[in-house]
């Protein structure tokens, strides 16, 4: 039996499912099993993670019999929807779209409305009634296509729109100097004036004309997606992340759907529970006639999930549906992605969706006390990330409401919980080359990329311009459980003089910068920083812990105050205590402990060993104190020279002058 490279969905049926992610990537899985269970997904086709690493393995070709199966397939596609791909009269529009089994948001590529050409779009611009619509999209699909298939570099497309945005949308509707120009400001005239800019743009750069045939660019698409898969912003991500074994990226071709037809369409991004505080809430972010695009990048600020509600309530209702629908399927909090094209809601994606710490745990233990998962399944759905990201820092709560009130910077949404504070940087690699150096850093951005992902990675903290809770700074920096902050939109950001400026304050490259993202607030300062409480959710999983497992727990710890914290945890013992690291608090311990490594005789270092004693003893009675009968496991000093110790000449001297011994070279 040939292999299969191609798996359809639409009209109530799917040859996927859900469980078969390696093939058919995350997205292709999840369109296949929510056209299974019956939700409104849009028509299409999957080819598989096979096809990608055939492709790599074999000189960048693809597998016999896989154009024969992807003809078949968008044949299938047409008959279903009654379209025909390139049609003048009547358009079936796709998009392509990346999907590999883990997630990676935003790190390879998407071109939306496929299909689009000089006479399919006059078709598009008939059969809807709305010509400043198709117009709009065969800008989009000129740009995407140019710049993701072909290489044209983005922003000398965006130049054009912005010329066109600048010398005729602003004039004609007299908008102010302090407002922007929205796409959706620019009229069906000026889209006519700028698409032949865009296609010139095209044909300067590829020296061939803007593709009309849709054979040609769906090709083009297909090896542009796939191509993706290894490049360097993915390939970063799957190192930061540690994401191995993966057979590639799946290219999924749907029916597209649209949410820019107007004030009755629209395009979201929502999670069936808050993912910073895990509360059992909806949440999300949409804008009213837009594209999927137009969320995830940031470049307008999204209105929140419940205006929908009063904005159109049908939709609101039916996607309130979905949402639980959803959760008792998966049994886990999902990231949903949709669009509502003139009223009709339509479920483009569904992922399990990132979470801060703090919202594992109370999602975990909330979903086990409404019995849709086990005690042991909550147990395992947290991760050590999870653990540790309980401990990131909060603003210490002693500092007055005055210093607060005086360093307020700006306010912005909070995206990302927990506190940061750095230095302030405006590249990804500035973030990267001051954390090489030691230095923590804030990166601020108008708006993140994925090809700032190793600096956002690096940095303490990011704060965006634009965006909401699910722009690509949210997502990534949620993901990674790093303290982030979008939509400040008072920040003008000036990249060239390296300055951010708020009303009359500017702050520049360097300057301290504390961020609060629990609450939106950015600091003009560097703020202390204190580990925060433990969430009840905490307590309650670890004690369902307790009662499951078998492996007993022993810390690592060296000083009495790590003891106790220990104990407060959970540990049942030390299973190792360092007696030189006892030595590292402070300079009168550091230096006793460096006067015995110098010493040159046994007499002398005798002595300062004696020196040590009291310091050793009085640690010793607070561990056995804090350890209350628990076996403690003792290595004897063996201080490594490296760690107490200077390497440099000058370093060596200044400690000789302290201890009042000779200096050698």
């Amino acid at each position: 039996m040939a292999r299969k490279y191609v798996y359809f969905f639409g009209g109530g049926k799917a040859e996927g499912r859900g469980d078969m992610k390696d093939l058919l990537g995350g997205k292709g899985a999840g369109l296949a099993e929510m056209t299974n269970i019956g939700l409104p997904v849009p028509a299409g086709f999957t080819i598989t993670t096979e096809v990608c690493d055939y492709f790599y393995k074999n000189d960048r070709k693809y597998p016999q019999g896989f154009h024969v199966e992807l003809e078949k397939n968008i044949k299938k596609l047409e008959r279903l929807t009654g379209k025909k791909v390139g049609d003048p009269g009547d358009p079936l529009l796709v998009s392509v779209r990346s999907g590999a089994a883990r997630s990676m948001p935003g790190m390879m590529e998407t071109i939306l409305n496929l299909g689009l050409n000089d006479s399919s779009v006059e078709g598009l611009a008939k059969k809807t009634g709305n010509r400043r619509f198709a117009l709009d999209a065969y800008r989009r699909f000129i740009t995407m296509y140019g710049s993701t298939a072909m290489g044209v570099p983005r922003h000398r497309f965006d130049y054009e729109f912005d010329d066109i945005k600048e010398r005729k949308t602003r004039l004609r509707l007299s908008i102010p100097r302090s407002r922007p120009v929205l796409d959706t400001d620019v009229n069906e005239s000026e889209l006519e004036d700028l698409i032949p800019r865009l296609k010139k743009v095209y044909e300067e750069h590829t020296k061939k004309p803007f593709p009309q045939g849709p054979n040609e660019q769906l090709e083009g698409a297909i090896n542009a997606v796939i191509g993706s898969w290894m490049a360097e912003k993915a390939v970063t991500y799957r190192r930061v992340e540690k994401i191995n074994g993966l057979r590639g990226t799946a290219v999924n071709i749907v029916q597209m759907v649209f949410g820019n037809m107007g004030e009755n369409s629209g395009t979201g991004v929502c999670f069936t529970r808050e993912p910073n505080t895990g509360e059992n809430i909806f949440y999300g972010d949409l804008l009213m006639n837009a594209q999927g695009e137009d969320v995830v990048a940031g470049i307008r600020t999204p209105l929140h999930l419940s205006d929908l509600r009063k904005l159109m309530p049908k939709a609101y209702n039916e996607l309130l549906d979905v949402r639980k629908k959803l959760e008792r399927h998966y049994k886990d909090m999902q990231d949903i992605e949709f669009t509502i094209e003139t009223g009709k809601l339509y479920i483009l994606q569904t992922r399990a969706g990132k979470r801060s710490p703090m919202a594992a745990f109370r999602i975990a233990v909330d979903m086990v006390k409404e019995k849709l998962i086990t005690k042991k399944d909550a147990i395992l759905r947290i991760s050590d990330k999870d653990i540790e990201g309980l401990f990131y820092p909060v603003i210490d709560p002693k500092i007055p409401i005055e210093t607060l009130q005086q360093n307020l910077f700006a306010t912005g949404i909070a995206a990302v919980p927990g506190a940061a504070t750095g230095s302030i940087v405006f590249t990804a690699k500035d973030a990267e080359d001051r954390t090489a150096e030691g230095k923590a850093v804030i990166l601020v951005r108008t708006e993140t990329s994925p090809e700032d992902v190793g600096g956002m990675h690096a940095a303490k903290g990011i704060l965006t311009a634009t965006g909401g809770k699910t722009s690509h700074a949210a997502v990534v920096a949620r993901g990674w459980g790093k303290c982030c902050i979008v939509g400040c939109e008072d920040l003008n950001i000036d990249y060239n003089a390296k300055t951010v400026t708020v009303g009359r304050t500017v702050l520049k490259e360097g300057d301290p910068l504390t961020i609060n993202g629990s609450t939106g607030e950015v600091f003009k300062a560097s703020m202390n920083l204190i580990k925060p409480e433990l969430p009840e959710a905490y307590h309650t999983l670890m004690r369902w812990a307790d009662e499951n497992r078998s492996l007993k727990v022993r810390t690592n710890v060296d000083t009495p105050y790590d003891a106790e914290n220990a104990i407060r945890l959970g540990a049942e013992g030390i299973g190792l205590c360092r007696t030189e690291h006892m030595f590292f608090d402070t300079e009168e311990r550091r230096l006793a402990i460096q006067r015995m490594i110098i010493s040159e005789d046994q007499k002398t270092r005798k002595k300062s060993l004696y020196e040590l004693l009291p310091f050793q003893r009085k640690d010793f009675m607070g561990i056995f104190r804090a350890m209350d009968g628990k076996p403690v496991t003792i290595r004897l000093i063996d201080p490594p020279l490296h760690e107490f110790v200077p390497h440099t000449e000058s370093e060596q001297k200044q400690l000789a002058n302290k201890l009042s011994a000779p200096s050698t070279r």
